[in-house]
C-alpha cells in the first residue's frame, strides 16, 4: 500500500507539489511503466543535518542543511548545493527530483540529487563561509563521492565553495578525489565553459525552440528576471544574436530601457554594485511591472514559483524559456498554454550547466581536458539533439515540452529502474 510521505506537508504552490503534479501528467504515457511509478514520487534519501560553527566573535551558530539523493537508478547522484534563508527538506526535494528528470531528458549518467543550507551568505564572512562549507561537507560526506553523488554551484555558491567542498572530502578520505565536485576551479579539475554553461544552454534551446516557431531573434525584445551566471550569460548570448534586453529584474531591483540595455556599460555596473539597481542607462521600475514589460522572449532565471496565474495572463512573450528551477506554477503552465505560449521548460532549458559538469567529471577521470570550443560544440550538440528527441515525442502525442519532457527522462528513469529490479 502507498502512503504519502509522512516528513513533508507541502502547500498548494510548493516546488514539490508542482512536482508531483508534473508527475502525474505524464503517467498516460508511460504504458507498462506507470507501475513503476511510485519511484518518481519518492526520494531514495533524505539527509538533513546540523551545521554548527564558530563565528568570528567567538559565538557558536547552527544551520539546518540537507541533501536529497532522489533517484539513483542511472547512475550516482548529481545537482547542487545552494545557501539561501529560504532553504527546506521540501524544496531540495523538488529541486533533486527536477535533476532526476533533467539528466535523464538530456540522456547523462546521471540520477538526481540537490543540497543546500538555510543560510543568509550575505551575513557571514569569508572565513564563516568557509567553514560552514567544510562542516556541511563533512557531514553529508557519509553519502556523497564521485561515484556516488556530486554536488555542483547552484543559488549562492561558487567556483571557491566547490574547492573548499572537494578539499574537505579529500581530506576526509585520504586523498585528492577531484571527481567528487564539479564547477570548481579551472586549476582544481574545472572544466572550460561551465561558469556560462546553463546560460548558454538556455540560448541554445531558445534559439533551437525560436527557429521552430519563427521568430526572429535580430531584433527581438527581450526580458530577464535574475540576473546572475544564468540570467546574464544567457543574455548576452541573445544581445550577440542581435536581440534586445528591453527588462532585467534582481534580487536588487527591476530596470527597463525599451531600446535595450548596452551591455559594456551595464555589466561593469552589475559587477561594481553586486546588482542591476542604479544603473544609468535604464529607468528603475516597480518589481511587479517586470512583467508587463512588452517582449517576445522571457527568460525566468530566478528561483522557483516566479510565474503564478496572475503574471501568466500578462505576459506578453511568445517563448518563455526557465532558466531557473521550477520558475511556473502548473496553474501557471495551462494558462501559457492556452494562450498560445511556448514554454521550454527548466528541465531541459537549463540543463547546459549540468551538462558539461557531466564533461567536467569524464575530464577529472581522465585528466585529460578539452578547449572551451571542444565544450561548446559537445554542449550545443547534445543540447539540439535532446530538444529534437523531445519535440518529437510533443507532437507524437499532442502534448507540452514540459509533458514530453517528463515523458522522455521518466521512460528512461523507470526503465533502469525496472530492468535493475529491487534488492534484496
Amino acid at each position: 500500500m502507498n502512503e504519502t510521505l509522512s516528513y513533508v506537508n507541502p502547500g498548494p504552490d510548493s516546488p514539490w507539489t508542482t512536482y508531483l503534479s508534473q508527475v502525474d501528467r505524464v503517467l498516460p504515457y508511460l504504458g507498462p511503466l506507470a507501475r513503476w511509478a511510485e519511484t518518481l514520487r519518492r526520494p531514495k534519501r533524505a539527509l538533513v543535518v546540523d551545521v554548527p560553527i564558530e563565528l568570528d566573535d567567538g559565538r557558536v551558530a547552527h544551520f539546518e542543511g540537507f541533501r536529497v539523493q532522489h533517484n539513483l537508478s542511472r547512475g550516482p547522484g548529481k545537482g547542487g548545493v545552494r545557501y539561501h534563508p529560504d532553504v527546506t527538506l521540501e524544496e531540495v526535494m523538488a529541486l533533486a527530483a527536477w535533476m532526476s528528470i533533467k539528466n535523464a531528458a538530456v540522456n547523462l549518467p546521471y540520477g538526481g540529487a540537490k543540497g543546500g543550507i538555510r543560510v543568509d551568505p550575505k551575513q557571514l564572512s569569508t572565513k564563516e563561509l568557509e567553514k560552514l562549507t567544510r562542516r556541511y561537507t563533512s557531514e553529508i560526506g557519509i553519502i556523497i563521492g564521485p561515484m556516488q553523488d556530486i554536488p555542483a554551484p547552484d543559488v549562492n555558491t561558487n567556483a571557491q565553495v566547490m574547492a573548499w567542498m572537494m578539499d574537505t572530502y579529500s581530506m576526509n578520505v585520504g586523498a585528492t578525489a577531484t571527481g567528487v565536485v564539479t564547477g570548481k576551479p579551472i586549476h582544481l579539475g574545472g572544466s572550460l565553459g561551465r561558469v556560462k554553461a546553463t546560460g548558454r544552454g538556455v540560448f541554445v534551446t531558445g534559439r533551437e525552440a525560436a527557429r521552430r516557431i519563427g521568430l526572429n531573434l535580430d531584433g527581438a525584445r527581450v526580458a530577464v528576471q535574475g540576473f546572475g551566471n544564468v540570467g546574464s550569460s544567457a543574455a548576452e548570448l541573445f544581445v550577440q544574436a542581435g536581440s534586445r534586453i528591453v527588462a532585467i529584474q534582481d534580487h536588487s531591483g527591476t530596470i527597463v530601457n525599451e531600446h535595450g540595455f548596452d551591455f559594456a556599460e551595464l555589466m561593469p555596473h552589475v559587477r561594481a554594485t553586486g546588482g542591476v539597481a542604479g544603473f544609468k542607462g535604464g529607468d528603475a521600475a516597480p518589481a511587479e511591472s517586470f512583467w508587463d514589460v512588452k517582449c517576445e522572449v522571457l527568460i525566468p532565471a530566478a528561483l522557483e514559483g516566479q510565474i503564478n496565474a496572475d503574471r501568466a495572463n500578462r505576459i506578453t512573450a511568445k517563448l518563455v524559456l526557465e532558466g531557473a528551477n521550477g520558475p511556473t506554477l502548473p496553474v501557471a503552465d495551462d494558462i501559457l498554454g492556452d494562450r498560445g505560449v511556448l514554454v521550454v521548460p527548466d528541465v531541459i532549458c537549463n540543463a547546459g550547466g549540468v551538462t558539461v559538469s557531466y564533461f567536467e567529471w569524464v575530464q577529472d577521470f581522465s585528466s585529460f581536458f578539452w578547449t572551451e570550443d571542444e565544450i561548446n560544440v559537445r554542449l550545443d550538440k547534445i543540447m539540439v539533439g535532446a530538444l529534437k528527441t523531445i519535440w518529437d515525442t510533443a507532437d507524437r502525442h499532442g502534448v507540452s515540452l514540459r509533458t514530453a519532457t517528463f515523458a522522455v527522462a521518466c521512460e528512461r528513469i523507470l526503465m533502469a529502474r525496472q530492468e535493475r529490479g529491487l534488492y534484496p
